[in-house]
Protein backbone atom coordinates (compact mmCIF):
# COMPACT_ATOMS: atom_id res chain seq x y z
CA UNK A 1 0.00 0.00 0.00
CA UNK A 2 1.21 3.37 -1.35
CA UNK A 3 1.90 5.57 1.93
CA UNK A 4 0.88 8.92 1.79
CA UNK A 5 4.21 11.58 1.26
CA UNK A 6 5.88 13.28 4.66
CA UNK A 7 4.10 16.88 3.78
CA UNK A 8 0.91 15.14 4.58
CA UNK A 9 1.87 13.31 8.05
CA UNK A 10 0.22 15.91 10.30
CA UNK A 11 -3.49 14.35 8.05
CA UNK A 12 -2.37 10.64 8.52
CA UNK A 13 -3.66 8.40 11.73
CA UNK A 14 -1.63 5.47 12.86
CA UNK A 15 -3.51 3.31 10.12
CA UNK A 16 -1.81 5.55 7.65
CA UNK A 17 -5.02 6.52 6.36
CA UNK A 18 -5.59 10.19 5.79
CA UNK A 19 -8.24 11.78 9.01
CA UNK A 20 -9.01 14.55 7.09
CA UNK A 21 -9.15 16.51 3.65
CA UNK A 22 -6.44 18.95 3.58
CA UNK A 23 -7.75 22.81 3.15
CA UNK A 24 -4.69 23.66 1.35
CA UNK A 25 -4.95 22.70 -3.08
CA UNK A 26 -1.17 22.21 -2.75
CA UNK A 27 -1.66 19.50 -0.19
CA UNK A 28 -4.65 17.87 -2.09
CA UNK A 29 -2.79 17.50 -5.26
CA UNK A 30 0.11 15.74 -3.23
CA UNK A 31 -2.97 13.38 -1.86
CA UNK A 32 -4.45 13.07 -4.98
CA UNK A 33 -1.70 10.71 -6.58
CA UNK A 34 -2.24 8.23 -3.38
CA UNK A 35 -6.04 7.49 -3.80
CA UNK A 36 -5.40 7.46 -7.77
CA UNK A 37 -2.94 4.53 -7.38
CA UNK A 38 -5.31 2.64 -4.63
CA UNK A 39 -7.39 1.96 -7.73
CA UNK A 40 -6.06 -0.88 -9.67
CA UNK A 41 -5.98 -0.19 -14.02
CA UNK A 42 -7.68 -2.42 -16.75
CA UNK A 43 -10.91 -2.72 -15.53
CA UNK A 44 -14.24 -0.91 -14.19
CA UNK A 45 -16.00 -0.20 -11.37
CA UNK A 46 -19.09 0.85 -10.03
CA UNK A 47 -19.65 4.05 -8.20
CA UNK A 48 -19.57 1.14 -4.70
CA UNK A 49 -16.77 -0.64 -5.41
CA UNK A 50 -14.93 2.77 -6.21
CA UNK A 51 -15.91 4.41 -2.89
CA UNK A 52 -14.65 0.89 -1.44
CA UNK A 53 -11.38 1.46 -2.56
CA UNK A 54 -10.98 5.00 -1.46
CA UNK A 55 -12.68 4.17 1.92
CA UNK A 56 -9.48 2.01 2.58
CA UNK A 57 -7.39 4.84 2.64
CA UNK A 58 -9.34 7.76 4.73
CA UNK A 59 -11.45 8.30 7.66
CA UNK A 60 -13.46 11.14 6.86
CA UNK A 61 -16.43 9.69 5.09
CA UNK A 62 -16.53 11.44 2.07
CA UNK A 63 -15.73 9.37 -1.02
CA UNK A 64 -17.66 11.42 -3.14
CA UNK A 65 -15.14 14.54 -2.78
CA UNK A 66 -12.39 12.08 -3.69
CA UNK A 67 -14.17 10.57 -6.95
CA UNK A 68 -14.88 14.49 -7.98
CA UNK A 69 -11.36 15.38 -6.88
CA UNK A 70 -9.50 12.93 -8.97
CA UNK A 71 -12.07 12.60 -12.12
CA UNK A 72 -11.49 16.58 -12.13
CA UNK A 73 -7.78 16.00 -12.13
CA UNK A 74 -7.85 13.18 -14.65
CA UNK A 75 -7.06 10.27 -12.54
CA UNK A 76 -10.28 8.86 -12.97
CA UNK A 77 -12.74 8.93 -15.95
CA UNK A 78 -16.52 7.65 -15.71
CA UNK A 79 -19.62 7.10 -18.00
CA UNK A 80 -21.51 10.04 -18.25
CA UNK A 81 -23.97 8.65 -16.27
CA UNK A 82 -21.83 7.78 -13.54
CA UNK A 83 -22.45 3.96 -13.57
CA UNK A 84 -18.82 3.36 -14.24
CA UNK A 85 -15.22 4.61 -13.37
CA UNK A 86 -11.95 3.22 -14.43
CA UNK A 87 -8.52 4.38 -13.76
CA UNK A 88 -7.05 7.01 -16.29
CA UNK A 89 -4.38 5.76 -18.60
CA UNK A 90 -2.44 8.73 -17.96
CA UNK A 91 -1.01 9.48 -13.84
CA UNK A 92 -0.41 12.95 -15.38
CA UNK A 93 -3.22 15.16 -13.66
CA UNK A 94 -4.95 18.43 -15.63
CA UNK A 95 -4.53 21.61 -14.04
CA UNK A 96 -6.51 22.07 -10.98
Amino acid sequence: MLEFPPELKNFVDDAGRLKQWPGKQKLQLVAAPVFAQAIPTGRRFTEREINELLNQRHTFDDAALLRRFLCDLGYLERTRDGRAYWRSTSDAPLEA
